[in-house]
């Protein structure tokens, strides 16, 4: 039931196809069952965190291992492998496919920042906590200093990088908030990333404001809830910042898990709530920043760049950049494994990344800009609404260059995965479909005729030149 619900619930039910029904009902409850059964969640985010402290913290106490390992006999491979080929690209996956479950249930750093808030100072969250920023910023920081320190290669880049995330997290839950999670509603480096992947799942809980309405105390023993995440549930109207945690499933008899068309949120939901954050996150960051950031390794523009650089550098007699590095904190430096990155390396990898960044950024930007203007003016509001319809191709690039390490570890271990090439031809084909419907239902609010086709062909074409990117890296270079 969606929250512009008001007919009378006998009325809707009448309209509801009788299969359709009984999977609303099996939904709901099963996000009652995780209201009953929270004790059994909490148990389940526990064991996460002891896994999650091993695998985060024991790796870099020991040797790195040798060329004679594999996934299956070394800890510190097996650690590489469950971040970075498992975890991270199918967390992004279970986003789309069921919303912020993962955040809700499974999470262990927001497991340990709730849990530190019980005994918060239970200060007042401060103005440059809620800044709307920092979807962007922390996305863009925590995704270069990766790159900068191989984070995907070394266990110590590792501990730097979630090890200091959980850290700040607990200590944001010391001092912000009671029994809340205030880390992960405004700073956790992939907050924004999730909040816009999770527009598309086909399930979220869901809000019946006339029913609320009627019903001004709770009702069926349901009491009232802690909503950790800090979302205004009476008004919720998307699932970008629920949590799916259930705490809230039948409060007033109003809130429920239920099924919705994946194309709903962004299509009917997006354009009243247009967002500066997100389409910079959308545009400059997922579609942009990442592509130079899994890029700049494979890259032959890199290299011609550094050969540039090196030969301009040594004909002035100026070969510190390309003789010293830094600490392994700061940029990837093991000289026993031969892989160090100099001052040169690195400040030409923030250069491509930074390349790209704003490149691809203007130009998706300009591209979403025409397909603005195309509907009869200017609209700042549409402007951020048409953005919203490159989630698809957007989210479909960052799973597949995490997918990339999950492919590079099996390979490494003797294990190839088949049709590697079909499936990720299937995949930006129909994320780039995908994206392009969109456009068109979204276009279809404002005009008909050949100016909704306009603003379709420009989406078409921003998807285009982000698949390009991808193109580029898995089957040119």
């Amino acid at each position: 039931m969606s929250a512009s619900t008001t007919a009378p619930a006998s009325l809707a039910l009448s309209r509801v196809p009788p299969r359709r029904s009984v999977i609303d009902g099996a939904l709901a409850r099963f996000g009652d069952g995780l209201r009953r059964y929270g004790w059994i969640i909490r148990a389940v985010q526990w064991l996460i965190v002891a896994v999650y402290a091993v695998l985060v913290i024991v790796p870099a106490l020991l040797p790195l291992p040798d060329n004679a390992a594999h996934i299956w006999t070394n800890l510190t491979l097996a650690a590489q492998f469950a971040f970075w080929g498992i975890w991270w690209p199918f967390v992004l996956v279970s986003m789309v496919l069921v919303g912020r479950a993962w955040c809700g249930v499974l999470c262990p750093e927001g497991a340990l920042s709730e849990f530190a808030s019980r005994w918060s100072r239970g200060y007042a969250v401060p103005r440059w906590i809620t800044w709307q920023g920092w979807p962007f910023v922390a996305f863009a920081g925590t995704t270069v200093y990766g790159q900068m320190t191989s984070v995907y290669g070394y266990p110590k880049p590792v501990l730097a990088v979630l090890g200091g995330s959980t850290l700040a997290a607990i200590v944001v839950g010391l001092l912000y908030g009671r029994n809340k999670r205030v880390w992960c509603r405004y700073l956790c480096p992939v907050n924004g990333v999730f909040a816009v992947l999770s527009k598309l799942a086909p399930v979220s809980f869901q809000v019946d404001s006339a029913a609320w309405a009627v019903s001004p105390k709770p009702v069926g023993g349901t009491e009232s809830f802690n909503c950790a995440p800090l979302v205004p549930v009476k008004t919720m109207r998307g699932a970008g910042s629920c949590h799916m945690c259930g705490r809230c499933s039948g409060h007033r008899g109003a809130v429920r898990l239920a099924l919705r068309s994946p194309n709903h949120e962004i299509v009917r939901v997006a354009g009243e709530e247009p967002s500066l954050d997100q389409t910079m996150l959308i545009l400059f960051g997922m579609l942009a920043l990442a592509v130079g950031a899994f890029q700049w390794s494979s890259s032959p523009w890199y290299v011609d760049a550094k050969q540039w650089a090196a030969t301009w550098l040594i004909e002035r007699g100026t070969t510190w950049p390309l003789e010293h590095s830094a600490p392994w904190f700061v940029l990837t430096n093991y000289p026993d494994r031969n892989d160090v990155m100099t001052l040169l390396d690195g400040g030409l990898l923030l250069a491509y990344i930074g390349a790209a960044t704003i490149v691809l950024g203007l130009a998706l930007s300009g591209i979403v800009a025409l397909a603005t203007l195309s509907l009869g003016g200017w609209s700042l509001r549409r402007f951020h609404h048409l953005t919203q319809t490159l989630i698809p191709v957007a989210g479909c690039g960052v799973f597949l260059g995490l997918s990339a390490l999950t492919v590079t570890f099996l390979r490494g271990d003797g294990i190839v995965i088949p049709y590697v090439a079909e499936i990720r031809t299937a995949l930006l084909a129909g994320a780039s479909l995908w994206s392009v419907w969109l456009a068109w239902q979204v276009a279809g609010l404002a005009v008909g005729g050949v100016r909704r086709v306009a603003a379709a062909a420009c989406i078409a074409g921003a998807a285009a030149l982000s698949v390009a990117n991808w193109v580029l890296l898995f089957w040119i270079w």
